[in-house]
């Protein structure tokens, strides 16, 4: 279950209660679903800035169960996920502490963060239609409501409806237009499949490159990894043949997901913590941060990538609050499982 142990300290082999709970003056220990790249540049920045060590557990899944199980002697003082389900089911579980923090107020808007400040977005991204350019005319679709038209009958492709990438679009379009509407549009969706849902967000993109489809749902950074993916030069040739469609800008935006921290219920190391939880929020390690990804700065103003800026540029997004989104999931599974989506 656990994909890495990686000690900041020492690259000597130590076992893990060693490497998490020796006595360090200033450290902070990490539980991290988020990948070494992602995070080890914006952790180096902060050891060289504050001189706070960091120590981290890597792995895929399983890290709220090990939290969970490890109750007051647990060492992790923050909890570093990709996606807002993991941070939800952390506070769901009595496994946080809210930070009262102006920094953290200051730096991430009120939709990006727990109304009890028990967890914080530190990179956004975004839910797109990826368009084929050869068999999609620019502006035909501009909205997510327009993937139910039959127009596009047996032309999109898509992950299973029930990935935590279409149950938080789904639940936001609950929360945009209530259950029944949902279901309908549902229906819809379903009924202008090209194949049944398989398959990640680039096989998608893959997808319409071959002809299978002409739509389809994938995140935003996908594009990025895409279209500089040297090792699997194919790849690039998928990102090329389709066009991104930032949905709903003449209306409510673009649904927008989250990357994210918490800070644990028995943090050791607090104060160190909440530093490091405001130094993320700040422009530097937000510029790194996203860049790193082909993710968007939660903090407004922060500059974006170079290939963002190619590729996206500025977009409306979504204001209404993730913990709202959140509380319509289960209703939008039970949703995904009436229409038979995935079936």
């Amino acid at each position: 279950m656990i994909a890495r142990i990686f000690c900041r300290l020492s690259t000597a082999a130590v076992a893990l209660g060693v490497a998490m709970g020796s006595a360090a003056a200033e450290q902070v220990n990490i539980y991290s679903y988020r990948q070494p790249f992602l995070i080890e540049p914006v952790l180096d920045k902060f050891t060289e800035e504050t001189g706070i060590e960091t120590r981290v557990v890597y792995a895929s899944k399983g890290l709220n169960e090990r939290l969970q199980r490890e109750g007051r002697n647990s060492p992790a003082d923050l909890v570093l996920t990709s996606n807002t389900s993991n941070l939800m089911e952390l506070v769901d579980k009595g496994l946080t502490q809210a930070v009262d923090s102006e920094v953290l107020e200051e730096n991430i808007p009120s939709q990006f963060r727990d109304p009890e400040d028990h967890w914080f977005g530190l990179t956004t991204r975004a839910r797109l239609i990826y368009a084929s350019k050869d068999r999609v005319e620019p502006g035909e679709i501009t909205r997510y409501e327009e993937l139910a038209d039959p127009k596009w009958k047996g032309r999109i492709c898509t992950r299973s409806g029930k990935h935590p990438y279409n149950l938080s679009l789904f639940a936001s379009m609950i929360a945009h237009h209530g259950e029944e509407e949902t279901k309908q549009w549902l229906e819809g969706l379903k009924a202008n499949l090209a194949r049944k849902p398989q398959g990640n967000d680039r096989a998608q993109v893959k997808a319409i490159s071959e002809g299978v489809c002409d739509l389809s749902l994938g995140n935003s950074y996908y594009f990025g990894k895409m279209i500089t993916n040297k090792e699997e030069p194919e790849q690039i040739g998928w990102a090329k043949s389709v066009n991104l469609v930032f949905p709903n800008q003449e209306d409510r935006g673009t649904h927008m997901f989250i990357s994210g921290a918490a800070l644990t219920k028995h943090a050791p190391n607090r104060e160190n913590a909440v530093k490091l939880l405001e130094f993320l929020s700040g422009e530097q390690a937000q510029y790194l941060y996203a860049e790193k990804n082909f993710e968007f700065p939660v903090r407004p103003g922060t500059p974006r990538s170079d290939l963002i800026n190619q590729y996206m540029g500025e977009f409306k997004e979504d204001d209404i609050s993730l913990t709202e989104i959140g509380s319509h999931v289960p209703t939008a599974s039970r949703l995904v499982d009436e229409v038979g989506f995935d079936f």
